[in-house]
């Protein structure tokens, strides 16, 4: 029984009309030229310009040191798992099918 709701539904959804996507990009933007990246040796040379006239500073790469800490450390509390093992168990308890209804 509930396969065939199953089926039914996903025959109904099925029948849906999708939105075309495409349409809602202009054409200038779908056909502009993909932008130009940047060379990199005047960076460097701009960062390094301001090294030497003092503009970056010891307090300043200090503070740059701390907020990179600080986003390494959240970037792992964020790989974390988000349910803990106890937790996870019990709802694979919770959701057993019981072998009446296989």
């Amino acid at each position: 029984m509930r396969f065939i709701l199953f089926l039914a539904l996903a025959a109904l959804g099925a029948c849906a009309d999708f939105p075309d996507l495409d349409a809602r990009v202009d054409a200038a933007t779908r056909d502009a030229a993909y932008p130009t990246l940047p060379p990199l040796d005047p960076l460097i040379a701009r960062a390094s310009a301001l090294k030497t006239s003092g503009q970056i500073t010891a307090a300043s790469v200090a503070a740059f040191d701390v907020r990179i800490a600080n986003l390494r450390a959240k970037s792992v509390r964020l790989r974390a798992p988000i349910i803990d093992a106890a937790t996870l168990a019990r709802m694979r308890r919770g959701v057993a099918v019981p072998a009446a209804i296989r």
